[in-house]
């Protein structure tokens, strides 16, 4: 089910901790917090930075200052953990930092699979101060899915991609800012450990027992079916040689109405897998599409292109060339806003409406 609101969003003084560990490939918690709870950040601790600020290390966050040691941030409500390196563990030099935090009665809070709870010394520590050790990918999510048919009024858009680390996230928070700026009732569903942080709500669906990943993403539909639009974030790929059970878990328990493509100009290797070549895009867009209408009728309707790594000339090409291949709209949500894939959307609803 999903993780209660108020975990998260009552945290309005929080630590984040990246330290060693402040790079685009290891730190992507981090940026999105930076980027979507800026108000929420007191500071970044990293020890080995030179950077002053949040913006001159993550380009994102303004002036929130980077220090180097948790007491420097002593109105500090919370210690998050921002990185999400391969393997979810728990670097062994920030052992002291948590322990520090408990000591503060901090709440300490980790998206990693290696869970805070399962650390016999942090966890007598609590014991003896307080606070909490909150692990946002621990569930207990124990059903299967049904095939239950949701509400018709509901549209259901699901984000997939080439690979890990695109954009999916971004995509759909960006997605639901601009529906809701416009009047419509979206809801952004959360799927990964850094949604949720930045949501306040969500399904750690990468740790989820495999027979019931189909299930807790239908259940995460089921529970937010009353608003009109839902964004839900994808995770891995179909392609990908190690996540694409949870790709297909979640084209098959959100059936999905639309997708949205993402993928990262520039990109040839897959994520972590450095011999991998990445299967072509056009390939992995037919084969999403199809694994989704084996569940429900669905569609690619639009393309997030993610164009970090080109210049603003380079990244409008690749986006026209993209979009006169597909014959889909495309679009760079940093760059030029979401507004091409909101009409994407607003025309599969008013479709849907008039079938």
């Amino acid at each position: 089910m999903p993780q209660p609101t108020s975990e998260f969003l009552s945290h309005h003084r929080i630590a984040l901790l990246t330290d060693g560990y402040s790079t685009p490939f290891l730190a992507k918690t981090a940026i999105s917090m930076l980027r979507y709870r800026t108000a929420d950040i007191a500071a970044v601790i990293d020890r080995t930075a030179t950077a002053q600020t949040a913006d001159e290390l993550f380009g994102v966050g303004g002036e929130i200052p980077v220090v180097n040691e948790l007491s420097e941030v002593p109105n500090a409500d919370a210690l998050y953990v921002g990185i999400a390196p391969p393997g979810g563990k728990l670097p062994e030099e920030w052992q002291p930092i948590v322990r520090s935090a408990i000591r503060r009665k901090l709440d300490v809070v980790s998206g990693l699979h290696d869970f805070l709870t399962d650390n016999d010394e942090f966890v007598e520590l609590l014991a003896d101060h307080g606070g909490r050790l909150i692990d946002v990918r621990k569930n207990s999510f124990r059903s299967t899915a049904t095939g239950a048919k949701f509400r018709s009024g509901s549209l259901r858009i699901h984000a997939v991609g080439h690979d890990c680390s695109v954009g999916k996230m971004v995509t759909m928070i960006e997605l639901e800012r601009a529906l809701k700026e416009l009047g419509h009732d979206a809801k952004f569903l959360a799927t990964g450990q850094t949604g949720i942080m930045v949501s306040g709500a969500g399904v750690p669906i990468d740790c989820v027992v495999a027979d019931f990943i189909n299930g807790a993403a239908e259940n995460l539909v089921l529970e937010s079916q009353e608003h009109d639009i839902l964004l839900v974030e994808g995770q891995g790929s179909v392609a990908h040689p190690a996540f694409s059970g949870v790709t297909v878990g979640l084209l098959h328990g959100c059936a999905p109405d639309g997708l949205i493509f993402c993928y990262e100009a520039g990109r040839e290797e897959v994520k972590g897998l450095d011999s991998v070549p990445l299967v072509p895009i056009l390939q992995q867009m037919l084969v999403a599409e199809a694994i989704a209408n084996l569940r429900h009728p669905c569609k690619v309707i639009g393309i997030g292109v993610n164009t970090r790594t080109l210049n603003e000339e380079e990244a409008e090409a690749e986006i026209s060339r993209i979009s006169d291949e597909t014959g889909l709209p495309a679009c760079d949500v940093y760059r030029e806003g979401p507004d091409k894939l909101v009409e994407a959307c607003l025309n599969l609803r008013k479709g849907a409406k008039s079938s």
